[in-house]
This record gives structure tokens, sequence and C-alpha cells, in this order.
């Protein structure tokens, strides 16, 4: 008789909105399903009205047997302060932000109820109910920068997993430094287009969706950039930038939040943004439901943005695309770069400051569109690949 199979919790950091990690909880829900799945975070929260899941706190899950799968996202760099304050309203992370308090970790400990410098990265000695923890796609570009008990405490988890796929070639070259093999796997969220293409044109048929599109009979750039970027003149530059763009290419521009939680896309920046534009055509899309935004994008002309996973869901649909980054993120290691360079071809756009939107633009929307195909069909085909052999360490 065959042993019934144990249940599989995914844990990450879709308990708080932001576009990527509750994405890629669908993807790898629909390619786990054969098995009984639950949705773990460090809290508990409901993120369905946005098209997420009913998240539960992870303790409750220590007295019963478990696999463990860390659905991907950058996780091995996130420290205790910083996922305590993204599990905050905005308001309120603000306040903690500007408070500077000395005692971060301690409040970090005392919202999270655990002791854990990096709460996202779960082992068995954490979580001795799990019989296999697994890390999918994962990454970490960041973690050699970090101090060094973050660093170490990470590594000592990794050591005791039963299997570790990270999504970019930094990640998984800084980790063999240390002793620490992984296979490389592109994002689950590659497969979004694959595998919840019938959701997103649903949404893409709601009404807000269709009178948008009707707005723009020539076709509209999704654009999506970070409260990173929210200082008057870097704001004004973006609007210039957006408004040669769109008057070269004759489109649209829709401005829209790929997260909401602290940290993330902030409403209030890209309404100063289109304030300050003179093209014709430029909405700011209000939706945070997940679909809404894989919608947006996908029947888009192209995307530029701060976001990974906007890329990505670009990539899924075959689309141009181009991050906007800040200066720093062009002197030291970024997801954005780092995931670019590992799975798209070498010549492909990757991104631009934001004097140079414009250029990026007009880069990116150059490319064949049977390289941006052959992009988004390879990738397919590797993350299946890749989650298959993650998912063979549950039988």
């Amino acid at each position: 008789m065959t042993a019934h199979p144990l249940p599989v919790v995914l844990f990450g950091a879709f308990d708080r909105h932001n576009f990527g990690d509750m994405l890629f909880a669908h993807v790898a829900a629909s390619l786990l399903a054969d098995r009984s799945v639950r949705f773990a975070g460090l809290a508990a929260r409901d993120l369905r009205a946005q098209g997420g899941h009913r998240v539960e706190a992870l303790r409750p899950w220590h007295e019963r047997a478990v696999d463990l799968l860390h659905a991907g996202g950058e996780i091995l760099a996130c420290d205790a302060w910083e996922a305590a304050v993204m599990l905050q309203s905005p308001e309120h992370a603000q306040r903690l932000i500007a408070s500077r308090q000395h005692d971060r970790f301690g409040w970090a400990q005392r919202v999270l109820g655990t002791r854990e410098r990096a709460p996202y990265v779960v082992s068995k000695h954490e979580l001795p109910s799990a019989v296999r923890v697994l890390f999918n796609a994962v990454g970490g570009v960041a973690l050699d920068v970090r101090d060094a008990a973050l660093r170490d405490e990470v590594l000592a988890k990794l050591a005791r997993a039963d299997d570790i796929s990270v999504r970019d070639f930094h990640t998984q070259a800084l980790l063999a430094k240390f002793g620490i093999n992984a296979r490389l796997a592109p994002d689950c969220a590659v497969l979004v287009a694959d595998l919840c293409g019938d959701t997103i044109r649903a949404h893409a048929n709601e009404t807000a969706l269709m009178q948008l599109r009707d707005a723009a009979p020539s076709g509209y750039l999704a654009v999506q950039f970070s409260a990173d970027f929210a200082d008057d003149a870097t704001l004004a530059r973006i609007a210039a930038q957006l408004d040669l763009a769109a008057d070269a290419h004759r489109l649209a521009v829709v401005l829209f939040r790929a997260g909401a939680a602290p940290w993330h896309d902030d409403l209030a920046c890209l309404e100063r943004t289109a304030a300050r534009m003179r093209a014709p055509h430029v909405h700011v899309f209000r939706s945070l439901n997940i679909w809404d935004i894989c919608a947006l994008i996908a029947h888009s002309r192209g995307y530029i943005g701060s976001s990974l996973h906007g890329r990505i869901v670009a990539i899924a649909h075959a689309l141009p695309r181009i991050n906007l980054l800040r200066d720093e993120d062009f002197a030291r290691p970024c997801k954005q770069i780092a995931f670019a360079q590992t799975w798209e071809d070498a010549n492909a756009p990757i991104a631009v400051r934001v004097n140079e939107i414009a250029d990026g633009i007009d880069a990116a929307m150059s490319v064949e569109p049977e390289c941006l195909t052959h992009t988004a069909e390879r990738l397919v085909t590797l993350c299946r690949a890749g989650f298959q052999t993650t998912a063979s360490h549950l039988r």
C-alpha cells in the first residue's frame, strides 16, 4: 500500500503585497497539483482580494509532518528587520524607518516571534516537523555584503537543505564560494503565461482593462517604478523621458504598481509623474490585483520599470522589456541584472538609468519578435525541467 504523501507547505514572502512573490505561489501550486498544498509566510494574511492566497503563519506547522518548499524570491539576503517592516502598513513602516531605532533586531524578533536573522530561510533545525526542506529558484545576490551573522545563518540553513536551486549565476557562484552547491533554475514566474493564461485573459476582458485598451488604440507602454525614485527632480526627469518615448513610438503610457508593501511602489509617485507629463494619453492604473497587473503587461507594447517580475511577466508574454535602475544598482550586483544576464540573450537590453529611459525603450522595442518568442519558450522548458527536479525530492 502506497503511503499518503505529506502536505507541501509553500513558504515565502507572499504574506505581503508583492507582485512576484504572489505570482510564483500560484505557479508552484499549479505545478504541484497532485499534492495537498498550503501557503505559509511569517504572518497570517488574506490576500485573495488582490489575487493572492490566504496565507498561514509558519509556526502552527511545527507539530505536523510536512515537506517545506521555499517557492522562490530574493529571500537569502532578507534580514529580520526588513521582513518585519514589510509586513507593516505603509504608514507604520515609514514611522519605523524614520525613527532609526537602535535595537532593530530585537524589535523584529518580537514582531515575528522568532530569533532567526533570516526568517524567510527555514531549516529542519528550526522546523523539526519538516521531513524535506527544499529551495526553488531563490535569489541572494547581496548575501556577500550583508553582515556576517546573517550570512553564516543562511549558509548553515542551506547546508541542511535537501535540494537547492537558485535563479541566477551570481547567487550560484556566491554560494559555491562557501561550499554550497546549487542548481540553476529560472524563477517560476516565467510560467505565468503558460499556466495562468486563461485567468489573465479573463482579467484583460474586464471593464477597467477594456476601457484602458480602447483609450490607447495604438497601444501603450506599461510603466512601473518603486518609491526609490520619489524625489521631485527624479520624477520630472522620468516624466520628460516617458514623453519622448511616447511621442517616438506613438504610444500611450500606463503607470502601475507592482507591489504595495513597504519599500515597493507608491501610488502618489505615479500620480505626480503623470501630472508632469505632456503626452496626450497618460493613465494611472490603480488596481493591485495581480491578475489585472499581468493582463496590463500582457496587452502592452512593452514594459519598463524597476520590478524584476514586471520584466519576467513581459518575458513570459514575449514582449519588449527593460529595467529602470538607480545608479548604485549598476555598481553592485542587483537581482534584475543578475537574472537577465543568466537567462536572456547576450545582446538583450537589460537596464537603464533615469536619463536613459527613452533610449532604453528604443533599444527594447528594436529586438526582433522572433527572439522574444524564442526566449519565452526556452525559459518555459528550462523552468519546467528545473521544477520537476525539485519536486522529485518530494516523492
